[in-house]
């Protein structure tokens, strides 16, 4: 134990995720080593006042690669051939707002959703794309900042005693996760839907009595360690939080949440069978059970070549999923407190390429969604000039949009929290402004 004491900081981190892996016969789903990273460290517990919009969980729907605004949420019908290409734009439920031939269910459930037309970014590369709209800050070597969901989770108390608040959907390695926040905000990845929740379960062989036993073996062998260094470090905190949490979520009834198995076969029609759909209707599950904030990502946006044929294969997989959300949340009257987002990290460029039939890169303009949560429905917020080219009336940052996303769940969005560091970051930095004409 004095040479465990003797170890640096970087050291202890990795003895405690390898420990927090494999010891006891437990570990947690994904990757406990990313708990403890030197971006793990956290400001000290804030005291923050309710108020703003209606939400308590947000489903948050990100579309990897940038998705295309003209031929979903911004189509222009009166374009020129060479921006519109094949896409139609068809009526909706909502008086005077289309939407792009392929969102066809979408375009029932119009009455229940806000189009945010006037997004517009100045990072035009994926990953400083995804980092920027989901952090409110741009990409550094030297800090990770939080998440928007990790500032949820941060700001507002847990509802759920033994889930965690924060769970991501196939997103891969490259999420800011809880950033420099520490552990307990971090989210728990789920990397198939279908799969359930992974490595949760006793090992077969380590009966009840033994792993209890093995239990208080930890604690006796970490007793010196935890009373020399417990109140002095959040790390050895976290070390203890993350054996702590995990029996929790082992021995917690609301596991069976991650069983999509329980919804019968109809259900799973209504949102379709792809990865995706199945994340999405997991994330209506967390909700059911307190969950905060659930990101489900969907990837292949990055559509250079072939855009028209693209779009006809992967936004269906959006609107059937998305439109099934909405209704069942609706029926089961969890809308008005479920935040619904659609998000991506830039648009693509209205003039096609037609050499490729594709569209490149653009983050100057393009557009997000919400719905529930407060949001009224059936209206379009800001708008671009007639090819989609450039925001012509109130631009929208990324900043403005996680602010907003604090809004609707009644946290302030402009209250600052310390870095490790001692500089000071907020969920809207420094610039970001809720758009409360959203709201009804």
């Amino acid at each position: 134990m004095s040479d465990l004491n003797k170890l640096d900081e970087l050291d202890r981190r990795s003895f405690m995720a390898s420990a927090a892996r494999g010891c006891l016969g437990v570990t947690i789903a994904g990757s406990a080593a990313e708990l403890f990273s030197p971006a793990a460290h956290a400001a000290d517990p804030a005291t923050v006042s309710e108020g703003g919009g209606k939400a308590k969980n947000v489903i948050y729907l990100f579309m990897s690669g940038g998705m295309t605004h003209l031929d979903t949420f911004d189509p222009k019908p009166e374009a020129p051939d060479e921006f519109r290409g094949p896409t139609e734009t068809i009526k909706t439920k909502a008086d005077g707002v289309r939407l792009g031939h392929y969102m066809s269910k979408l375009a029932g459930q119009a009455d229940k959703i806000a189009l945010v037309r006037s997004m517009t970014s100045t990072q035009g590369a994926h990953g400083p794309g995804r980092y920027f709209m989901r952090t409110s800050y741009t990409q550094r070597a030297s800090i990770v900042h939080p998440s928007n969901g990790a500032w949820i989770t941060r700001l507002k108390e847990r509802a759920n005693k033994s889930l965690p608040s924060f769970v991501t959907v196939g997103s891969g390695n490259n999420h800011p996760a809880a950033g420099f926040f520490e552990p307990q905000y971090a989210p728990l990845p789920v990397g198939d839907a279908n799969s359930g929740l992974q490595n949760v379960r006793r090992l077969r062989q380590v009966s009840e009595a033994q792993f209890n036993k093995q239990l208080a073996l930890r604690q006796l062998l970490d007793k010196q360690f935890d009373e020399q260094f417990h109140k002095g470090q959040k790390n050895v905190r976290a070390y203890n939080q993350v054996f702590e949490e995990a029996v929790k979520l082992m021995q917690s009834k609301d596991l069976e949440a991650f069983d999509l198995k329980k919804e019968n076969a109809k259900v799973h029609a209504a949102y379709g069978a792809h990865s995706f759909s199945k994340g999405v209707l997991l994330a209506r599950r967390l909700v059911e059970r307190g969950v905060r904030f659930i990101d489900v990502e969907l990837g292949g946006f990055d559509l250079h070549n072939d855009n028209f044929d693209q779009c006809e294969q992967k936004l269906p997989i959006l609107d059937q999923a998305l439109s099934a959300l909405l209704q069942d949340l609706e029926g089961k009257g969890l809308l008005e407190s479920t935040l619904v987002v659609v998000a991506t990290e830039f648009g693509r460029t209205p003039k096609i390429v037609q050499e490729r039939s594709g569209r490149n890169h653009f983050p100057k303009a393009f557009s997000y969604l919400l719905a529930g949560g407060g949001i009224k429905g059936g209206q379009v917020y800001g708008k671009t000039d007639e090819t989609g080219s450039n925001v012509a009336e109130s631009p929208v940052t990324g900043p403005d949009f996680n602010a907003t996303i604090g809004f609707a769940m009644g946290v302030p969005h402009d209250l600052t929290l310390m870095s490790p560091s001692r500089r000071p970051f907020k969920l809207g930095a420094r610039s970001g402004q809720p758009l409360t004409k959203l709201f009804g």
